[in-house]
């Protein structure tokens, strides 16, 4: 653990936003991380950690708190209970492309949809990440966390981490604190062993990126291939000579609504639906049981709508930008806001309330950001 001197957030994020904090610690190793996190708490200073700096969206006036950058790093792999799976226990600071390429190349299956995701694997279950369809929730077993003011670490099942889309109980979501405050330590995954044999693609989201029309199994890299490709033509994977990359990914997440709300939207709007848990028990009570079972009460669906089809079409086209402003959507990708050279934090968020209030206006639906907001309002 090692106090440095702060940097600017603006060289620490990939939105580049943000002064330097009053303090930084770097920790390198998990017990390190530990160390600084028990100082800083027992400080009682205003803190949060930095891994990445992907999601972050960070205000112009300086941090009055610590910053803990967590630059651990490495994985293990252990057997799995489950035949022809294996497991990787990796620290939170790891790149997480870099493991979702060991795992593709190895050919263990489960993460390679997610490929290109900025960022490091402790923030990853936190917004439980996903892409076209493939979620950290389906392959992760467990998380070692240590919850703020705790003195020890302790190892928590994914099931019990309020695992939804792009949410869990850690993510600090605009306007509310997290349910639970904690920070990860490391992750274990769970992935399937496929070798070289490649495995066949299910999830409609995936197979319409990687235009498969058949069952026939596909290779990991080939995959893999194909999502960077996709990534890159979006302008989401980060490039300093490119300024369509510099922001935070999708600034907004997918609406999540009713299935009645949806109904009420064009009807070429994407949406795809979010399956409901049809695992549902009923009891009855014995001396009410006359042999017939109720027919069981089936929940309506909700209904993931596109943020990025509600933005274009409510005028706000890729590449706008306000006057005078520095800020504007991407040229690439209507979801992504960018900075287009020297742009400050209260540039982008009068961007990103223009936007809200332009769907709010045509569609009725507001727009939640999906980056983590430090000292800024929208």
């Amino acid at each position: 653990m090692a106090q440095v001197e702060p940097i600017r957030l603006t060289e620490l994020t990939t939105l580049q936003t943000g002064a330097a904090p009053a303090r930084m610690i770097d920790a390198g190793t998990r017990d390190e991380l530990v160390a600084a996190l028990l100082e800083v708490w027992a400080a009682g200073d205003d803190w949060f950690v930095l891994g990445g700096g992907s999601n972050l969206f960070a205000g112009d006036e300086p941090f009055d708190g610590t910053v803990i950058r967590i630059r651990t790093g490495g994985f293990e792999e252990l057997p799995s209970p489950h035949e022809g799976r294996i497991r990787l226990r990796v620290q939170a600071g790891h790149d997480w492309d870099a493991l979702v390429a060991y795992a593709v190349e190895r050919g263990y299956a489960g993460i390679e949809a997610m490929s290109g995701i900025p960022g490091t694997v402790g923030a990853a279950p936190v917004q439980n990440v996903g892409a076209y369809g493939q979620e950290i929730q389906e392959t992760l077993v467990e998380v070692e966390l240590i919850d703020e003011h705790a003195t020890a670490a302790q190892t928590v099942p994914a099931a019990d981490l309020g695992l939804g889309f792009r949410t869990s109980v850690l993510k600090h979501h605009h306007g509310s604190v997290p349910q639970r405050r904690a920070v990860i330590l490391s992750v274990t995954l769970d992935l399937a062993a496929t070798g070289d044999a490649g495995r066949v693609v299910r999830g409609e989201q995936l197979r319409r990126a990687l235009g498969l029309t058949d069952e026939q199994p596909v290779a990991l890299g080939w995959v893999r291939e194909r999502i960077l490709a996709t990534r890159a033509a979006k302008g989401m994977l980060f490039n300093p000579a490119d300024p369509d990359t510099h922001g935070a990914g999708s600034f907004f997440q997918n609406a999540i609504v009713p299935d009645a709300v949806a109904r009420t939207l064009p009807p070429e709007c994407p949406r795809w639906p979010v399956a409901p848990d049809l695992d549902v028990a009923t009891v009855i009570p014995l001396d009410s049981y006359y042999g017939l079972s109720p027919k069981p009460v089936v929940p309506a669906s909700d209904v993931k709508v596109s943020a990025a089809w509600l933005i274009e079409h409510a005028g706000i086209g890729k590449g706008f930008k306000l006057p005078r402003s520095r800020a504007g959507v991407s040229t690439k990708h209507a979801l992504a806001l960018t900075n287009r050279g020297g742009a400050t934090a209260g540039e982008v968020a009068e961007l990103a309330r223009f936007i809200q209030s332009r769907v709010y206006s045509e569609f009725g639906l507001l727009l939640q950001p999906e980056p983590v907001l430090i000292d800024v309002e929208l």
